[in-house]
C-alpha cells in the first residue's frame, strides 16, 4: 500500500435511508469512473483515507436509472433500454481497511464478453462504511414515550462502472436554452438531448460573443452526463463569470464536449 492523497470530488452520499446526495468525505476515490471500450480488461479504482481514524468499507454493486432532472434513484430491474454491468464484472478485494492517510488498490475486471449486444452495459460500484464498535458518520440519541431510540448514519459512495460493446451511435444536441437574469448571477437553463446506444459525459462551457467579437467565457461546469436509456436531460447553473460582460447585447455560445475537449454540440442564442 501506497501512503497519499488522492483530490476530487466524489459523487453521491448514501445514508441507511434511500437518499442520494452529493457529498465529499473521508473516503477519496480515483477515478471517478471507469469505462470499459473493448481496449481494457482490467483496471484499477485507488482508496484512500484522508480522515483521522481507521475505516473499514464493504465493496458492492448497486444499480440506478438518472432521472431527466439528474437525480439517481436505486432500480433492481432495468428499465427498457437500459444493461446492468454487474454480471460482467469481477472485483478484488471485496473489503478493505483503512489507516489515516492510508491508500489501497481495488481491481477491476470484464468477464463474459463474448455474447454481450451492442450497447452500454452500467452498474455502480458502492463503497459502504462498515460500522464497528463506534458508529460512522453521526449518531444522535433520541426518546419517545421513554423509548430510547439511537440513529446512527451510515454512509458510502458510488462510482459508475461501465462496459462498451462496439461502435457508439450517439449524438447530442442542445435545445430549450434560456437565459434568467434575475438575482445575484444570471442563470442558463438549457436540455441535452442524447439518441443511439451510449451515454455521454462532458462539460458545459457558456461563451459571451460581444457585438465587436469579443469572446468571453462566463460559465463552466464539468462532468455532466447523459446516461442510457435517458434521452434528455434538464440542465440549469449560474453563469458565475458573466459579471463583467453586458448579456442585453451579443449571444451566447454554448458548447457541450467531452472531456479530452472533443464539442459534441454548439448552439448560439442571441440576447437582443
Amino acid at each position: 500500500m501506497n501512503k497519499k492523497l488522492l483530490q476530487f470530488s466524489v459523487l453521491i452520499l448514501l445514508f441507511f435511508f434511500p437518499t442520494i446526495s452529493l457529498a465529499q468525505g473521508d473516503l477519496m476515490i480515483m477515478p471517478k469512473r471507469l469505462v470499459f471500450d473493448g481496449s481494457q480488461r482490467s483496471q484499477e479504482i485507488n482508496l484512500a483515507n484522508t480522515g483521522s481514524d481507521t475505516a473499514v468499507y464493504a465493496i458492492s454493486f448497486v444499480n440506478y436509472k438518472m432521472t431527466e432532472s439528474g437525480n439517481f434513484e436505486q432500480v433492481d430491474s432495468p428499465e427498457e433500454g437500459q444493461r446492468f454491468a454487474e454480471g460482467n464484472l469481477r472485483y478484488f478485494p471485496r473489503r478493505v481497511t483503512l489507516a489515516p492517510n492510508e491508500a489501497q488498490t481495488i481491481r477491476v475486471q470484464v468477464t463474459r464478453t463474448g455474447n454481450l449486444e451492442q450497447g452500454e452495459y452500467r452498474s455502480h460500484m458502492y463503497f459502504r462504511a462498515v460500522e464497528e464498535q463506534t458508529a460512522l458518520g453521526q449518531e444522535e440519541a433520541q426518546e419517545a414515550e421513554g423509548i430510547s431510540i439511537n440513529i446512527k448514519t451510515v454512509f458510502g459512495i458510488s462510482i459508475p462502472i461501465i462496459i462498451r460493446e462496439g461502435a457508439s451511435t450517439t449524438q447530442i444536441n442542445l435545445s430549450d436554452i434560456s437565459l434568467n437574469t434575475e438575482g445575484e448571477n444570471p442563470k442558463l437553463s438549457l436540455v441535452i438531448n442524447r439518441s443511439g446506444n451510449m451515454s455521454v459525459y462532458g462539460n458545459i462551457k457558456v461563451d459571451h460573443v460581444s457585438p465587436e467579437g469579443v469572446t468571453t467565457e462566463v460559465g463552466m461546469v464539468k462532468g455532466v452526463s447523459v446516461y442510457t436509456p435517458n434521452t434528455k436531460r434538464n440542465f440549469s447553473f449560474e453563469l458565475r463569470s458573466a459579471g463583467e460582460v453586458d448579456l442585453s447585447t451579443g449571444k451566447l455560445r454554448v458548447s457541450y464536449s467531452e472531456e479530452i475537449g472533443k464539442a459534441l454540440a454548439t448552439k448560439e442564442i442571441p440576447l437582443n
